[in-house]
């Protein structure tokens, strides 16, 4: 059975070529080895490799010693980066209108980028994450996500906005100046999620009106294409659990919504597929407790939680269940 590469614009790319250089890389070669053409850079609506643009940005962090390579690029981007769509979201009245259509139409752009917004006493969450196979490297594309979002809030608010503080799950890195200095504000490290806390009241201001006929056109065009294109259940649920897991939100019902259509659609096409959501999560959860476990940098009660789990001894007891051993006794027979 065929698997679904999930695809993004080359416009994801914008800058890296400038960046590379700067950092003295030979850009056209590090994007041979990502399995990348210079070429496929020249037209932004070029469909590339999403797992290809990960292992390049990880790669050029790596080869230029820069940790915050993915921030670098981010502060490359503007709003018109995001091609038709920018100018459905300057049509909006407000930012947080402008954030529910991004959120809409995001998987035109990117097909493993997940955007959620949740709102709790004043405060905004919003949350990036990557759907990726187990294990994929993703620190330098998180910070790319998270950054550009920054940048978009910041053309839509103004540059005297500011979020309350960032996250990042990735480690502190060696020189957090730099992040701080890109966000303009705290930065939190080995954080439960992705993303921008800010006061909710920040995103009611209105936006300046753009209204358009080429922003109702743009419209059309994306409503059109948000009703095309199938993927594989199977291969899209595993990615969509692998990236909802660690925020304690995976269910059936949040994996269909994800994906535009009611859980008994969900079933039925897994049922085609000759599975379960059950049996994805399963297989998902010990893929991810494995690589956590051997990684050895998070105690048992944070890998419980980044695998979904509502305490550590219900952890505890699926590990012992799927694993036949406790996760220390695991853990000790392999580090």
């Amino acid at each position: 059975m065929a698997t679904h590469l999930p695809v993004v614009r080359s416009a994801s790319l914008n800058g890296y070529v400038e960046l590379a250089q700067s950092l003295g890389l030979d850009a056209a070669a590090m994007l041979r080895r990502a399995g990348l053409q210079l070429r496929s850079l020249s037209d932004p609506e070029t469909p590339i490799s999403t797992q290809a643009v990960r292992r390049l940005l990880e790669t050029s962090a790596l080869a230029s010693g820069a940790e915050d390579f993915g921030l670098r690029l981010a502060a490359r981007r503007s709003l018109s980066n995001l091609g038709p769509l920018s100018l459905v979201l300057k049509e909006e009245p407000s930012a947080r209108a402008a954030l529910d259509t991004l959120c809409r139409y995001l998987r035109l752009l990117n097909a493993s980028l997940l955007t959620e917004l949740e709102e709790h006493d004043g405060l905004l969450r919003i949350s990036e994450d990557l759907v990726a196979e187990p294990g994929a490297p993703l620190q330098q594309s998180m910070q790319l996500a998270v950054g550009v979002m920054h940048r978009i809030l910041h053309e839509l608010l103004g540059e005297r906005w500011q979020p309350l503080w960032v996250g990042l799950r990735q480690a502190a890195p060696r020189e957090p100046t730099r992040f701080e200095r890109f966000f303009g504000t705290r930065v939190v490290y080995l954080a439960g999620f992705n993303g921008i806390i800010c006061r909710a009241s920040d995103l009611t201001q209105g936006l300046a009106a753009h209204q358009t006929a080429m922003a109702s056109f743009a419209r059309r065009y994306l409503d059109g294409e948000l009703s095309r294109g199938q993927r594989n259940a199977q291969t899209t649920t595993r990615q969509l659990i692998t990236a909802l897991l660690p925020g304690g939100r995976c269910t059936a019902q949040q994996v269909a919504q994800h994906l535009g259509v009611d859980r008994r659609t969900l079933h039925r096409h897994l049922s085609a597929e000759q599975t379960d959501f059950s049996a994805v999560l399963q297989a998902v959860r010990m893929e991810m407790a494995e690589q956590q476990l051997r990684q050895n940098q998070r105690s048992l009660a944070e890998v419980a939680t980044l695998l979904g789990f509502s305490s550590p001894s219900a952890f505890a007891y699926w590990f012992r269940q799927g694993f036949g051993c406790s996760a220390r006794a695991w853990r000790q027979g392999r580090n």
